[in-house]
Protein backbone atom coordinates (compact mmCIF):
# COMPACT_ATOMS: atom_id res chain seq x y z
CA UNK A 1 0.00 0.00 0.00
CA UNK A 2 2.78 2.33 -0.51
CA UNK A 3 2.41 5.76 -2.74
CA UNK A 4 3.34 5.42 -6.03
CA UNK A 5 4.17 8.69 -7.18
CA UNK A 6 3.66 12.32 -6.49
CA UNK A 7 0.69 12.91 -8.69
CA UNK A 8 0.01 16.84 -8.55
CA UNK A 9 0.04 19.73 -6.81
CA UNK A 10 -2.63 22.53 -5.79
CA UNK A 11 -1.70 25.86 -5.62
CA UNK A 12 -3.98 29.47 -4.81
CA UNK A 13 -2.61 32.33 -6.28
CA UNK A 14 -4.42 36.17 -5.97
CA UNK A 15 -2.95 36.82 -9.63
CA UNK A 16 -3.29 33.14 -11.63
CA UNK A 17 -2.87 35.43 -15.31
CA UNK A 18 0.90 35.87 -13.49
CA UNK A 19 0.89 32.31 -13.06
CA UNK A 20 0.11 31.42 -16.16
CA UNK A 21 2.82 34.05 -17.75
CA UNK A 22 5.32 32.08 -15.10
CA UNK A 23 4.12 28.51 -16.34
CA UNK A 24 4.04 28.72 -19.76
CA UNK A 25 6.73 31.50 -20.57
CA UNK A 26 9.34 30.68 -18.29
CA UNK A 27 9.05 27.06 -17.18
CA UNK A 28 7.84 26.23 -20.78
CA UNK A 29 5.20 23.86 -19.34
CA UNK A 30 1.90 23.89 -21.37
CA UNK A 31 -1.44 25.93 -19.84
CA UNK A 32 -5.24 25.75 -20.36
CA UNK A 33 -8.08 27.48 -18.38
CA UNK A 34 -9.42 26.12 -15.58
CA UNK A 35 -13.33 26.22 -14.57
CA UNK A 36 -12.70 27.98 -11.21
CA UNK A 37 -10.89 30.68 -13.42
CA UNK A 38 -7.74 29.37 -12.70
CA UNK A 39 -5.27 28.12 -15.01
CA UNK A 40 -3.51 24.61 -15.24
CA UNK A 41 -0.36 22.86 -16.17
CA UNK A 42 0.25 20.28 -18.64
CA UNK A 43 3.52 19.16 -18.56
CA UNK A 44 3.27 15.29 -20.38
CA UNK A 45 0.73 12.84 -21.42
CA UNK A 46 -1.72 13.90 -17.90
CA UNK A 47 -4.50 16.55 -18.16
CA UNK A 48 -2.26 18.64 -16.11
CA UNK A 49 0.17 18.57 -13.33
CA UNK A 50 -0.31 21.75 -11.53
CA UNK A 51 -3.17 23.59 -10.80
CA UNK A 52 -3.42 27.25 -9.76
CA UNK A 53 -6.87 28.22 -8.63
CA UNK A 54 -7.91 32.11 -7.89
CA UNK A 55 -8.22 32.84 -3.94
CA UNK A 56 -7.10 35.54 -1.61
CA UNK A 57 -4.04 34.56 -0.85
CA UNK A 58 -0.62 32.84 -2.44
CA UNK A 59 -0.14 29.80 -1.02
CA UNK A 60 0.57 26.15 -1.90
CA UNK A 61 -2.72 24.30 -1.07
CA UNK A 62 -1.50 20.32 -1.26
CA UNK A 63 -0.16 18.09 -2.81
CA UNK A 64 -1.34 15.05 -4.64
CA UNK A 65 -0.28 11.42 -4.22
CA UNK A 66 -1.16 7.93 -6.20
CA UNK A 67 -1.54 4.87 -5.26
CA UNK A 68 -1.54 2.16 -7.87
CA UNK A 69 -4.64 0.20 -7.54
CA UNK A 70 -8.22 0.16 -5.59
CA UNK A 71 -6.88 -2.48 -3.39
CA UNK A 72 -4.06 -0.38 -2.24
CA UNK A 73 -6.14 2.62 -2.13
CA UNK A 74 -8.92 1.31 0.12
CA UNK A 75 -5.62 -0.24 2.55
CA UNK A 76 -4.44 3.48 3.02
CA UNK A 77 -7.24 5.16 3.62
CA UNK A 78 -8.80 2.02 6.53
CA UNK A 79 -4.96 2.37 7.90
CA UNK A 80 -4.91 5.97 8.22
CA UNK A 81 -8.44 5.94 9.70
CA UNK A 82 -7.30 3.17 12.19
CA UNK A 83 -4.08 5.32 13.44
CA UNK A 84 -7.09 7.92 14.02
CA UNK A 85 -6.08 10.57 11.32
CA UNK A 86 -9.23 12.51 10.39
CA UNK A 87 -10.19 11.12 6.20
CA UNK A 88 -12.51 13.55 4.57
CA UNK A 89 -13.66 11.22 1.14
CA UNK A 90 -13.67 13.20 -1.91
CA UNK A 91 -16.89 13.34 -4.12
CA UNK A 92 -17.00 12.42 -7.75
CA UNK A 93 -17.45 15.90 -9.00
CA UNK A 94 -13.78 16.31 -6.70
CA UNK A 95 -12.64 13.46 -8.39
CA UNK A 96 -13.68 14.31 -11.97
CA UNK A 97 -11.94 17.62 -11.56
CA UNK A 98 -8.60 16.40 -10.12
CA UNK A 99 -8.71 13.31 -13.17
CA UNK A 100 -8.51 10.43 -10.85
CA UNK A 101 -10.74 7.93 -10.23
CA UNK A 102 -11.14 8.38 -6.55
CA UNK A 103 -9.67 10.55 -3.65
CA UNK A 104 -9.76 11.71 -0.11
CA UNK A 105 -7.81 14.52 1.70
CA UNK A 106 -5.96 14.25 5.16
CA UNK A 107 -3.26 16.46 6.74
CA UNK A 108 0.11 15.16 8.16
CA UNK A 109 0.96 16.11 11.34
CA UNK A 110 2.68 19.18 10.42
CA UNK A 111 -1.22 20.46 9.15
CA UNK A 112 0.30 19.73 5.17
CA UNK A 113 -2.96 19.01 3.31
CA UNK A 114 -2.49 15.44 1.02
CA UNK A 115 -4.91 14.52 -1.64
CA UNK A 116 -5.13 10.81 -1.58
CA UNK A 117 -5.95 9.15 -5.28
CA UNK A 118 -6.08 6.14 -7.58
CA UNK A 119 -6.71 5.67 -11.10
CA UNK A 120 -6.19 8.09 -13.87
CA UNK A 121 -8.37 9.85 -16.91
CA UNK A 122 -6.57 10.88 -20.09
CA UNK A 123 -7.35 13.41 -22.93
CA UNK A 124 -4.85 12.19 -25.25
CA UNK A 125 -3.93 15.93 -26.06
CA UNK A 126 -0.48 15.97 -26.89
CA UNK A 127 1.90 17.98 -24.65
CA UNK A 128 3.74 20.91 -27.14
CA UNK A 129 5.97 23.26 -24.67
CA UNK A 130 5.36 26.79 -25.76
CA UNK A 131 8.71 27.53 -24.80
CA UNK A 132 9.80 24.63 -27.03
CA UNK A 133 11.31 22.09 -23.74
CA UNK A 134 11.81 18.80 -25.14
CA UNK A 135 10.26 17.11 -22.51
CA UNK A 136 9.71 16.55 -18.70
CA UNK A 137 10.98 13.39 -16.86
CA UNK A 138 7.64 12.27 -15.13
CA UNK A 139 5.76 8.73 -15.87
CA UNK A 140 5.28 6.46 -13.29
CA UNK A 141 7.65 8.30 -11.33
CA UNK A 142 5.57 11.98 -11.10
CA UNK A 143 6.13 15.24 -11.44
CA UNK A 144 8.79 15.49 -9.66
CA UNK A 145 8.87 16.25 -5.98
CA UNK A 146 8.20 18.99 -2.92
CA UNK A 147 9.51 20.33 0.09
CA UNK A 148 7.35 20.92 2.79
CA UNK A 149 7.54 22.44 5.94
CA UNK A 150 7.61 20.45 9.32
CA UNK A 151 7.76 21.87 12.39
CA UNK A 152 6.88 18.51 14.05
CA UNK A 153 9.12 17.24 11.58
CA UNK A 154 9.83 13.39 13.73
CA UNK A 155 6.53 13.08 14.16
CA UNK A 156 5.57 14.12 10.05
CA UNK A 157 8.45 11.51 9.34
CA UNK A 158 6.80 8.93 10.89
CA UNK A 159 3.41 9.76 9.40
CA UNK A 160 4.84 9.35 5.50
CA UNK A 161 6.88 5.98 6.51
CA UNK A 162 4.80 4.26 8.82
CA UNK A 163 1.21 5.75 6.83
CA UNK A 164 1.74 5.94 3.55
CA UNK A 165 4.84 3.61 2.59
CA UNK A 166 7.69 6.18 2.20
CA UNK A 167 11.33 4.91 2.78
CA UNK A 168 14.20 7.22 4.21
CA UNK A 169 16.98 8.72 1.44
CA UNK A 170 19.12 11.28 2.88
CA UNK A 171 19.36 13.40 6.03
CA UNK A 172 20.85 17.02 6.08
CA UNK A 173 20.76 19.42 8.68
CA UNK A 174 20.57 23.14 7.97
CA UNK A 175 22.94 25.40 10.29
CA UNK A 176 20.96 28.72 12.06
CA UNK A 177 23.96 30.18 13.56
CA UNK A 178 22.98 29.08 17.46
CA UNK A 179 26.27 27.66 18.93
CA UNK A 180 25.55 24.19 19.93
CA UNK A 181 22.54 23.75 17.86
CA UNK A 182 22.65 20.06 15.65
CA UNK A 183 20.33 22.28 13.33
CA UNK A 184 16.91 22.56 11.55
CA UNK A 185 16.48 18.69 10.22
CA UNK A 186 15.59 18.17 6.48
CA UNK A 187 14.60 14.79 5.84
CA UNK A 188 14.24 13.00 2.23
CA UNK A 189 12.04 10.33 1.36
CA UNK A 190 11.41 8.13 -1.64
CA UNK A 191 8.02 6.45 -2.31
CA UNK A 192 7.87 3.45 -5.02
CA UNK A 193 9.75 4.81 -8.40
CA UNK A 194 12.97 5.37 -8.98
CA UNK A 195 13.14 9.04 -8.41
CA UNK A 196 15.55 10.20 -5.21
CA UNK A 197 13.00 11.66 -3.21
CA UNK A 198 9.32 12.81 -3.61
CA UNK A 199 8.95 14.37 -0.76
CA UNK A 200 11.78 16.45 1.66
CA UNK A 201 10.47 17.19 5.20
CA UNK A 202 11.99 20.74 6.44
CA UNK A 203 11.83 21.40 10.26
CA UNK A 204 10.09 24.98 9.94
CA UNK A 205 7.16 27.04 9.51
CA UNK A 206 7.07 28.34 5.87
CA UNK A 207 4.66 31.48 5.47
CA UNK A 208 3.72 30.28 1.55
CA UNK A 209 3.01 26.46 3.10
CA UNK A 210 6.04 24.86 0.48
CA UNK A 211 9.95 25.55 0.22
CA UNK A 212 9.92 24.55 -3.28
CA UNK A 213 8.51 21.92 -5.78
CA UNK A 214 10.95 20.08 -8.36
CA UNK A 215 10.39 19.23 -11.77
CA UNK A 216 12.98 18.07 -13.90
CA UNK A 217 13.44 18.59 -17.83
CA UNK A 218 14.82 15.99 -19.98
CA UNK A 219 17.90 18.04 -21.48
CA UNK A 220 20.93 20.04 -20.24
CA UNK A 221 19.83 22.93 -22.97
CA UNK A 222 16.61 22.50 -21.47
CA UNK A 223 17.90 23.81 -18.33
CA UNK A 224 20.13 26.26 -20.05
CA UNK A 225 17.56 27.87 -21.85
CA UNK A 226 15.03 28.31 -18.74
CA UNK A 227 18.30 30.23 -17.57
CA UNK A 228 18.16 32.37 -20.59
CA UNK A 229 14.33 33.23 -20.21
CA UNK A 230 14.42 34.33 -16.45
CA UNK A 231 17.00 36.58 -17.67
CA UNK A 232 15.17 37.56 -20.63
CA UNK A 233 12.17 37.84 -18.81
CA UNK A 234 12.82 39.28 -15.39
CA UNK A 235 11.76 36.04 -13.80
CA UNK A 236 13.57 36.06 -10.10
CA UNK A 237 16.47 33.23 -9.97
CA UNK A 238 16.17 32.60 -6.36
CA UNK A 239 19.26 30.39 -6.24
CA UNK A 240 21.96 29.61 -9.11
CA UNK A 241 22.96 26.64 -11.14
CA UNK A 242 24.95 23.67 -9.45
CA UNK A 243 24.49 19.89 -8.64
CA UNK A 244 22.86 17.95 -5.29
CA UNK A 245 25.90 15.93 -3.24
CA UNK A 246 22.16 13.86 -2.70
CA UNK A 247 20.50 13.29 -5.48
CA UNK A 248 22.83 14.68 -8.12
CA UNK A 249 20.35 17.35 -9.95
CA UNK A 250 21.42 20.04 -11.68
CA UNK A 251 19.40 22.62 -11.25
CA UNK A 252 18.34 26.18 -10.58
CA UNK A 253 15.95 27.64 -8.18
CA UNK A 254 12.78 30.23 -9.52
CA UNK A 255 10.45 32.31 -7.50
CA UNK A 256 7.43 31.77 -8.52
CA UNK A 257 4.24 34.25 -8.30
CA UNK A 258 2.91 32.75 -5.06
CA UNK A 259 6.52 33.63 -3.00
CA UNK A 260 7.68 29.54 -2.54
CA UNK A 261 10.66 28.38 -5.47
CA UNK A 262 10.09 25.91 -8.07
CA UNK A 263 13.40 23.60 -8.35
CA UNK A 264 14.11 23.52 -12.29
CA UNK A 265 16.14 20.45 -12.52
CA UNK A 266 18.33 17.78 -14.84
CA UNK A 267 19.84 14.72 -14.45
CA UNK A 268 18.71 13.59 -10.74
CA UNK A 269 19.95 10.17 -9.65
CA UNK A 270 17.39 7.34 -10.32
CA UNK A 271 17.92 4.99 -7.72
CA UNK A 272 18.02 1.28 -7.43
CA UNK A 273 16.23 0.48 -4.24
CA UNK A 274 16.95 -3.12 -3.64
CA UNK A 275 20.54 -2.54 -2.55
CA UNK A 276 20.48 1.18 -1.53
CA UNK A 277 21.83 2.28 2.13
CA UNK A 278 19.92 5.74 3.58
CA UNK A 279 23.26 8.03 4.03
CA UNK A 280 23.12 11.07 5.87
CA UNK A 281 25.11 14.16 3.79
CA UNK A 282 26.57 17.11 4.94
CA UNK A 283 26.97 19.37 2.19
CA UNK A 284 24.24 20.21 -0.27
CA UNK A 285 25.82 21.11 -3.07
CA UNK A 286 28.95 19.35 -5.06
CA UNK A 287 29.34 22.70 -6.94
CA UNK A 288 27.54 25.81 -7.38
CA UNK A 289 24.37 26.52 -5.09
CA UNK A 290 24.85 28.79 -2.21
CA UNK A 291 25.39 26.32 1.23
CA UNK A 292 22.13 26.59 2.44
CA UNK A 293 19.45 25.70 0.11
CA UNK A 294 16.76 23.67 1.33
CA UNK A 295 17.35 20.65 -0.29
Amino acid sequence: MAISSLGYVIIEARDPAAWRTFGADVLGLMAADSPDGGVRFRMDERPFRIAVRPGETDRFVASGWELPSLEAFEATVGALREAGVTVEAGSRADAADRKVHSLVRCHDPSGNQLEIYYGRVYDYKPFVSPAAVSGFVTGNMGLGHVVLPAPKVEETRSFYKTLLGFGDTDEMRVPIGVPDHPGLALYFLHCNNPRHHSVALFEAEIPSGLVHVMIEVKEFDDLGRCVDRCKKLGAPIAINMGRHSNDLMVSTYIKTPSGFDVEYGWDGWQVDWSDYVPTKSEIFSLWGHPEMNGG
